[in-house]
């Protein structure tokens, strides 16, 4: 499985956010996107998940079921974490897993949620959002995690527990693209550095 990008471009509000883009990462590879704030790594992320347009160029996920879109063969665990306030943790997990097809009971174990199951997401605490957040990569197998500043908010033993999740991943020749500001913690395979934007001509 390999994920390609050829020469994206991106457009918002009528700005460029990036332009001429191309990289390529192969199964049980990682790849860091860098840069300044505004440089468009989150939009880059999105684009790949599908969330934006592409306004020119060509991404292509080869070896997935063409069936599916790339996001749907995707993880993407943006900067916000998209927990719905008023579930609890457990409905939390199981409204995701559901989502996207996986089980109807899935486990709060990875991260050490159990013991607040029944709490109500909006009563969480920063990092333990976004440990709730990264359940979503166990409920179901999927090649592509698209990762938003993965370690916002977590302390050593999450970061530690994510950093196995991701080695995991990658060993079973699934694919990473990650933005962050700070290690991750996993061997990079390669990195892609973004610029500013600039006004749409």
């Amino acid at each position: 499985m390999k994920l390609s990008a050829e020469n994206l471009t991106c457009i918002r509000g009528g700005r460029i956010v990036f332009e001429d883009v191309s990289f390529a990462v192969s199964a049980g590879e990682s790849l860091l996107l860098s840069g300044p704030n505004g440089a468009g790594k989150s939009s880059l992320l999105r684009l790949i998940a599908g969330l934006v347009a592409t306004a020119s160029g060509s991404l292509e996920l080869e070896g997935r079921n063409k069936d599916l879109t790339i996001g749907q063969c995707a993880h993407f665990v943006g900067h916000a974490n998209a927990n719905k306030s008023a579930l609890s943790v457990h409905d939390n997990l199981a409204f995701w897993s559901r989502f996207m097809g996986g089980d109807d009971e899935p486990s709060l174990l990875p991260f050490d949620l159990e013991a607040h199951a029944t709490i109500p997401a909006e009563l969480l605490s920063a990092g333990q959002g976004r440990r709730l957040a990264l359940l979503r990569l166990t409920t179901i197998k999927r090649p592509l995690w698209l990762l938003d500043e993965p370690t916002v908010g977590l302390d050593t033993a999450s970061q530690a527990i994510l950093v196995e999740l991701m080695n995991s991943h990658l060993a079973d020749g699934g694919l990473i693209v990650a933005a962050s500001h700070v290690d991750i913690g996993i061997q990079v395979s390669r990195t892609l550095k973004l610029g500013r934007r600039r006004t749409a001509a």
